[in-house]
């Protein structure tokens, strides 16, 4: 009986949270011939990673390699080169598995045709502190919080899945050429680039193949205090008009004339005196006010990417 599917960790210094994620993926209901573990260490010490490596590293179960060259998008691509198996999941270091959840991945490939080459489920919040009064459902994204609730089904373009609960199929995931290097993490978290599973999905729906929501393919997720300010979230929210941008210039361009507005709206919500730049990071405990200021901020820093192209009628009319 050869495995079916591999879950795949990528790690960078995260030794303190990085043995529960190990110990929910070896306590799996599926079968443990089916299934294979593979841990990217990214940490920039290589012989710190060498030693703690050693009492995880347990043939044929689990596999753990250090990767020397920075970036998520790298380590997730050399556990896909590496996994040997029909699928491969990835799921983040500071993230536990429940217990079925290989299980109700490789189920729901199987009740699809081979035209569902990517899969994910709900993702529930470990809230490392109380959640913020100021913290708005719509910014949930921001922090891996998904549940689209419903049963298993092909994904509707508007419901994305989080990287820490993904998988595909490992062929049509190598052919395309994996995870692109331009987007993604890299290092200790100073920049919040991102976009990597999005584009891969965009590329997949391109070609009439099929994303699968599996909501009891489920994981929870570390929401760590230092993300948890709102100093975070405007960071988040700018590296993600980045990442937008990165992705495809155009279509950045144009949502950034499409949704001006939003700016103009966000600052008619405050008071007058506060209507320049530091508009943008006005503190306030109003979850609808704070998702306007994001979204603004996240409008205003896709204009300033792309030159302020088509904004001149609209700003000033």
């Amino acid at each position: 009986m050869n495995p079916r599917i591999t879950l795949c960790i990528c790690t960078y210094n995260r030794y303190e949270v990085l043995p529960k994620a190990i110990e929910s993926a070896k306590n799996q209901s599926l079968d443990k011939k089916l299934y294979r573990i593979i841990v990217v260490d990214n940490s920039p010490d290589h012989q710190q990673a060498e030693i703690f490596g050693r009492r995880y590293n347990e043939p044929p179960l689990l596999d753990y390699r250090i990767e020397t060259t920075p970036g998520l998008s790298n380590a997730r691509n050399v556990g896909s080169r590496n996994c040997g198996t029909e699928f491969i999941a990835f799921m983040d270091d500071d993230a536990i598995a429940s217990p079925h959840w290989l299980e109700k991945l490789v189920q729901a490939f199987d009740q699809f045709d081979q035209d569902a080459v990517v899969a994910g489920g709900r993702v529930d919040p470990l809230w490392e502190i109380p959640r913020p009064v100021w913290l708005h459902d719509w910014n949930l994204g921001f922090v891996s919080v998904v549940n689209w609730g419903g049963n298993t089904r092909v994904a509707a373009p508007n419901e994305w899945l989080a990287g820490t609960n993904i998988a595909f199929r490992t062929k049509p995931l190598l052919e395309f050429g994996g995870f692109d290097g331009k987007l993604g993490r890299i290092g200790n978290g100073s920049t919040l680039l991102s976009n990597e599973e999005i584009a891969m999905l965009n590329f997949f729906r391109e070609r009439g193949l099929n994303t699968l929501y599996v909501p009891e393919a489920s994981v929870q997720h570390l929401v760590e205090r230092k993300r948890l300010t709102r100093t975070w979230f405007r960071k988040r929210v700018a590296w993600q008009a980045v990442s937008d941008f990165t992705m495809d210039p155009e279509a950045a361009t144009k949502r950034a004339a499409d949704e001006w507005e939003q700016v103009l709206d966000y600052f008619f919500q405050i008071p007058p005196s506060k209507r320049t730049v530091l508009g943008f990071y006005l503190d306030t405990d109003s979850p609808k006010l704070f998702q306007q200021q994001l979204k603004a901020l996240e409008v205003f820093t896709l204009a300033v990417l792309c030159g302020f192209e088509g904004l001149g009628v609209i700003a000033y009319d």
